[in-house]
């Protein structure tokens, strides 16, 4: 006997249980099999400091998508996982907790804050995963990697050696960004610029002995005055030809800086002279390499003026700006401020403004790596997905500088590079050294300094699969087949993966880069905690179910752009999983215990049942093509319309007579079918929803242990019944204007009216025909007659026209003319009255003197909405007294 199905679909009885079936029958996991062919998609590993939010769910659905339609396709299928240690996100973490015991970093030493870490990253950084699972990720769990388990950091050591050896790592004195909340230097990729409100402080630098003769120069940075040590000229600037070469006195500090010539400077930007700070600026500190400048850092780490400052000393960078203005007001040397726009950088993990400073750090040498990277997107071996962002991409890899890859943290890869205390060498080692490679002394200390999250993560294609070490994994599954990410990490990232794989790997790491972008708010906005407008994804799950959010996640988007996420989507979702419910509750309602589809004969398959198999077999041609191509949402949509409307609106109304008939000619094809067709829609569907699809394909007559390692539907010329599509498309077309004739003339439910097919198409005529009692139910006709021209049909008609035929339905049949011309009358004169109304307010000079251009312009929308449907309705009138005649 046949379960009792629930009589609407309940996700919460359905995720768990399956998803634990597939884990426990091992069909997430992948092994190298030459006999098939590999795709591979790295997951970006989220923070183990992490939550899912709407950002992953939305790219790992998409991950997922592709992954279970390539392994139905018969792919050895890897969808490799794993999480990354989140340096400086990890470390503030186990600080804010430190900080509730009254503890600091200095308190208790480096060991002992690494022991928290990781204690820390095994109470919480499997938290992200375990919500992985629940969004339906089908990912190789026995294979999830961690950007600082052994294998990882094996392959960071390397490639610093390795780098280091090509003297591509460097460690020298540049500017770079810092952070003074996080305390440690960030890459320029790092950095958020946003245009700001400032201001221009013109100030007169005087000259020395010449008094009364000053320079004057413009900055938006008073306080980086303490640190100046020269001033800049363009040496084409006539205004300042006499001036090269002599000494100005340093406001405040009284330090002799001279008048330096530069073509940096723009002769037409601020006053033509600019005040040089090496340590402060990064063209500054370019300059004053051009000009051997001294270099005086100002700053504390925590952005306090230190103490190279003076009586500036301990102040805050923003107090010690109002002071420093006060003071040079104060001496008269303060000409002016002007108001100024500019970009301010920040810190993209916590907001606070970065101080460019001048640092001794670990460096990348950029140009050699970035040139290949820049050929392999150029000559098609990675494609970006859409193409567009491969433009943003060049923008970068060309104009790109040295990657500072040291931070000043304790969690992290630490570098691998070792001081000698004896004869200052730096002995880099793939090892722990214990002597200096040099002077063969003991006295070595480790860099205190860790690397750059980013520089593990770089390594993630083939660092997870084993290198450096040769193994079968590396070898059958590298390059990946293809990487889905946002459009905001392309340089945090994406580059840094293509420029690493190219250098170590000598391949691309992937094919493909599938881009997408952020998950707005039904509005358009950008969720954030400060508007309140962030949704939970997990508390979407409780409510809806996994289907429904990957459902409104992907349907309506397109790669690379941004998408609105509402609740008209989610209740959408819901609704459509409920009709797929519906349907299948019908199909096993007629199912018999004894069923044998064996018995089943072609020959007896009706119009009907060969025009949906004929479009099923186009749409998976269809929805496969735009699998591959990456058009996920246009997929979606193709299996939804069939799902929806093909399947259930029409074919399933179509087959129900033979079903209710039990010695009906056909009944057994049609249930063959309806199994057939709905267990193919399940399988395109599979990829973007896999529960509800694995629940109904457990219950079809399938042959198959799980729809997840079934086989994807295949085109197939021998299920092609072109003519019959073109034959059924026809006739819903006719059916469909039937029914909005009636709903335009209000016509009653339950009247019935004869129809008359007028066409030549004798294949239309012949599915009218054998469908003639369906297409009279659908159609609510009472009769249907069918002819080759117009003979016999009055002119009062109502007629519609579709593709190679016309259906007209007698007038006197669907209405009851006198009341119908009664109530058209009333209608017309209401109508008539609001015209005249809005007319007379559009007249009113006043009204339209005084009121906003919108409301104005909504008038006028009435005032043509009304016009239109008073023509209708004396159309309708001439037409009904035609009738009377």
């Amino acid at each position: 006997m046949r379960k009792e199905l629930e009589k609407t679909y309940e996700p919460a009885n359905v995720e768990e249980r399956h998803y634990r079936n597939w884990m426990d029958k091992g069909y997430f996991h992948a092994a190298p099999d030459p006999e098939k062919e590999p795709f591979c998609i790295v997951i970006p590993p989220p923070n183990i400091t992490g939550q899912l939010h709407m950002g992953h769910a939305l790219d790992n659905t998409m991950q997922d998508i592709l992954t279970r339609f390539k392994r139905m396709k018969g792919y050895c299928t890897l969808w490799l996982p794993g999480t990354d240690h989140a340096s400086i996100a990890t470390e503030v973490k186990i600080v804010e907790k430190m900080a509730t015991e009254g503890l600091t970093k200095a308190d208790i030493g480096r060991d002992a804050f690494l022991e928290r870490a990781w204690e820390w990253k095994s109470q919480y950084g499997g938290r992200i995963v375990e919500q992985l699972k629940r969004l339906g990720s089908s990912c190789d769990w026995e294979r999830e990697r961690f950007t600082m388990d052994e294998g990882c950091s094996k392959a960071v050591r390397e490639v610093f050696v390795r780098l280091h050896e090509k003297e591509l790592i460097y460690r020298g004195e540049r500017i770079i960004n810092w952070c003074p909340c996080c305390a440690t230097t960030i890459s320029d990729a790092e950095v958020e610029y946003e245009e700001k409100d400032g201001h221009f402080w013109h100030i007169l630098y005087p000259v020395k002995d010449e008094p009364g003769h000053f320079i004057e120069i413009a900055t938006t940075r008073p306080e980086t005055l303490l640190g100046d040590t020269a001033v800049a000229v363009n040496p084409e600037d006539p205004r300042f030809e006499k001036l090269v070469g002599k000494t100005l006195v340093l406001p405040l500090v009284d330090r002799e800086i001279p008048i330096i010539a530069d073509s940096y400077v723009e002769m037409d930007f601020g006053t033509g002279a600019v005040k040089i700070t090496p340590a402060h600026d990064p063209n500054d500190f370019e300059v004053g390499l051009r000009h051997s400048l001294p270099i005086i850092n100002v700053m504390t780490a925590d952005a306090k003026i230190n103490e190279a400052g003076g009586k500036y000393a301990g102040l805050d960078r923003y107090e010690a700006r109002k002071q420093v203005v006060a003071d040079l007001e104060a001496l008269g040397l303060l000409v002016q401020v002007k108001a100024h726009k500019h970009n301010v950088g920040a810190c993209y993990r916590c907001g606070t403004v970065i101080e460019p400073r001048a640092s001794r750090q670990w460096f990348v040498k950029m140009k050699p790596l970035a040139e290949p990277a820049i050929d392999a997107v150029r000559d098609g071996t990675i494609q970006f997905v859409p193409d567009r962002f491969s433009k943003i991409y060049y923008n970068w890899m060309e104009n790109i500088q040295d990657w500072c890859i040291s931070r000043q943290l304790w969690w992290g890869h630490r570098i691998p590079a070792w001081y000698c205390d004896d004869c200052g060498h730096i002995t880099v080692s793939r090892t722990d050294a214990v002597a200096c490679e040099k002077c063969g002394g003991s006295h070595v200390r480790q860099d205190e300094d860790v690397l750059d999250t980013w520089f593990s993560s770089a390594l993630w294609p083939f660092s997870t699969l084993g290198w450096p070490e040769k193994t079968s994994e590396l070898d059958y599954f590298y390059p990946t087949s293809v990487l889905v990410t946002g459009y905001d990490i392309i340089f945090f990232w994406v580059a840094r993966m293509i420029f690493s794989g190219l250098e170590q790997m000598g391949q691309a790491p992937f094919k493909h880069v599938l881009m997408h972008g952020l998950v707005r708010d039904a509005q358009g906005r950008k969720m954030s905690k400060s508007l309140g407008n962030g949704i939970d994804p997990l508390e979407v799950i409780d409510k809806y179910g996994t289907d429904a959010l990957r459902y409104a996640l992907t349907i309506g988007t397109s790669p690379g752009n941004d998408m609105r996420f509402s609740d008209e989507k989610l209740e959408a979702s819901r609704n459509f999983a409920n009709k797929i419910w519906n349907a299948f509750r019908f199909v096993m309602m007629n199912f018999d215990e004894d069923l044998d589809f064996s018995k089943a004969d072609p020959a007896n398959y009706s119009v009907a049942d060969k025009w949906i198999l004929s479009r099923l077999n186009t749409v998976a041609r269809d929805v496969t093509e735009n699998l591959d191509k990456y058009d996920l949402a246009i997929g979606l949509q193709k299996i939804y319309e069939f799902i929806w409307e093909e399947f259930c609106d029409w074919y399933i109304e179509m087959v129900k007579p033979r079903l209710y008939d039990r010695e009906a000619k056909g009944r057994l094809e049609g249930l063959k079918v309806l199994n057939d067709v709905l267990m193919g829609a399940m399988k395109l569907l599979h990829p973007y929803m896999p529960f509800i699809t694995e629940e109904v394909y457990s219950h079809l007559i399938t042959g198959d242990e799980s729809i997840m390692i079934s086989d994807w539907p295949v085109f197939t010329d021998g299920i092609l019944y072109p003519e019959e599509e073109k034959t059924f498309a026809t006739a819903m077309e006719v059916i469909r204007s039937i029914r909005n004739i009636r709903a335009e003339m209000n016509i009653p439910t339950g009247r019935k009216a004869k129809g008359i097919l007028v066409t030549r198409n004798e294949a239309l005529i012949a599915a009218f025909r054998a469908e003639e009692n369906n297409f009279k139910r659908l159609a609510t006709l009472s009769d249907l007659q069918m002819q080759s021209d117009r003979a016999g049909i009055d002119d009062t008609a109502v007629a519609a026209v579709v593709d190679g035929a016309e259906i007209y339905l007698p007038l006197a049949e669907l209405v009851d003319l006198d009341k119908e011309i009664e109530r058209l009358e009333k209608e017309r004169a209401n109508l008539t009255n609001e015209v005249e109304r809005v007319g007379k307010k559009l007249e009113n000079e006043s009204f339209v003197a005084k009121a906003p251009p919108a409301v104005i312009e909504a008038e006028r929308g009435k005032q043509r909405m009304y016009g239109e449907m008073l023509e209708k309705i004396e159309e309708r009138l001439t037409g009904f007294r035609k009738a009377m005649k």
